[in-house]
């Protein structure tokens, strides 16, 4: 790990380039007001400028003093709390604009909210997996109704009750299995999920020998949530206005199932037997150092650290050095891409997971089960 620096974490400065997020909201509206070419604009700015500053910026490998308190991160923090308001209105005000007052034509709608469905996933859910993570109440009610805005509330569930507990092995849906390729994975979770983290629910429920139809089953809050989204948004646009929300929605649950696609690829935890795994490791998740991209993604990139303390605030989370983590070659917009082209992806990812298979766990030699989950 690189030697710790320790900086000014109270002032508005450094926290800044974690607001660049607020870039996109302009050129929302820029797109929604002209159409044409500029639908592309959300695209560009998320996956291709934030591609090159990641290549023109240097890696970031100093860590901040994981014991900075709550009260030095207050500008951090406020990202992520003012960023629903900022986005429900312009999800809505979209959908009143594009059904009502303008004239885009039907393949510009479907770009617009393509854009927009990049801003719900991309920053969305990614706050929303921020918020999900902390103690306080409003900052978990924020990361509901973020998730509720594109339909994928169990993901709340899923990840605390599921993936946090069970990641590289069998029992995680999210982890992608080495040789997957994306186009497999995304049907497979979209189905697997909802069931492993509806069981978990009603698994915790149990232990309190309570029934899965409880009121204190957060089901029943994740059903109350999107039933108000779409019953908004069809009172806002009409039908058009629904049928662009659930594609705003599908596009932003695409954007978070391919960055779970990649920050485990191949990486299984050791089968011990008798259905038991090793501890969760550093060396379980992929990393990205690249400053850029952990600018707009607020350190998701990295992820071995989020994996060892889950509460810990993002710009309190630590990197590791590649003996202890294994390292992207590029950051997440660029491995996204990457993604949705399997020989591209095996040929750039199949190799480091091999080398990873070969540093940690020389005495495997049949990789058989870990492959295909099979084992317990």
């Amino acid at each position: 790990m690189a030697e710790q620096t320790i900086p000014d974490d109270s002032r508005l400065r450094d926290a800044l380039p974690f607001w660049l997020s607020l870039g996109t909201i302009p050129l929302a509206l820029i797109a929604l007001g002209t159409g044409g070419w500029t639908v592309l604009l959300l695209p560009i700015y998320t996956w291709a400028l934030f591609s090159l500053l990641d290549a023109l910026t240097s890696l970031n490998t100093d860590n901040a003093d994981p014991a900075t308190p709550d009260d030095s991160l207050y500008w951090y923090r406020l990202i992520t709390l003012v960023w629903f308001p900022l986005q429900f209105l312009l999800l809505f005000g979209m959908i009143w604009f594009a059904t009502r007052l303008n004239d885009l034509n039907a393949l510009e709608k479907i770009g617009l909210f393509f854009g927009m469905g990049v801003i719900s996933g991309t920053i969305g859910i990614n706050y929303s997996h921020e918020l999900m993570h902390q103690k306080s109440k409003l900052e978990r009610v924020l990361g509901d109704l973020l998730l509720a805005s594109v339909l994928y509330s169990h993901f709340r569930s899923e990840h605390l009750r599921v993936h946090h507990l069970h990641v590289g092995t069998p029992r995680d849906p999210v982890t992608a299995r080495y040789n997957e390729g994306f186009h497999r994975f995304f049907p497979r979770v979209l189905r697997e999920c909802h069931v492993s983290a509806f069981r978990a629910e009603a698994a915790m429920l149990a232990r309190r020998s309570l029934p899965w139809w409880h009121r204190s089953n957060p089901y029943w809050r994740y059903a109350a949530l999107q039933s108000g989204m779409l019953a908004l948004a069809l009172i806002v646009g009409g039908w058009e206005g629904l049928a662009l929300f659930l594609w705003q929605a599908f596009v932003a649950v695409w954007q978070l199932e391919l960055v779970n696609y990649i920050e485990h690829y191949g990486l299984t935890r050791r089968h011990l037997g008798n259905g038991k795994y090793e501890h969760v490791l550093p060396r379980h998740s992929w990393n990205a150092s690249h400053r850029a991209s952990n600018w707009l993604l607020i350190n998701l990139q990295r992820h071995s650290d989020h994996h060892y303390k889950p509460d810990r605030r993002f710009p309190l989370l630590q990197t590791y050095d590649t003996d202890q983590a294994p390292q992207l070659p590029y950051g997440y917009p660029m491995m996204t891409l990457a993604a949705m082209i399997p020989p591209l992806w095996k040929r750039i990812m199949n190799p480091r997971v091999k080398q990873w298979r070969r540093q940690n766990y020389p005495d495997i030699t049949d990789w058989h089960a870990y492959n295909k989950a099979l084992n317990p």
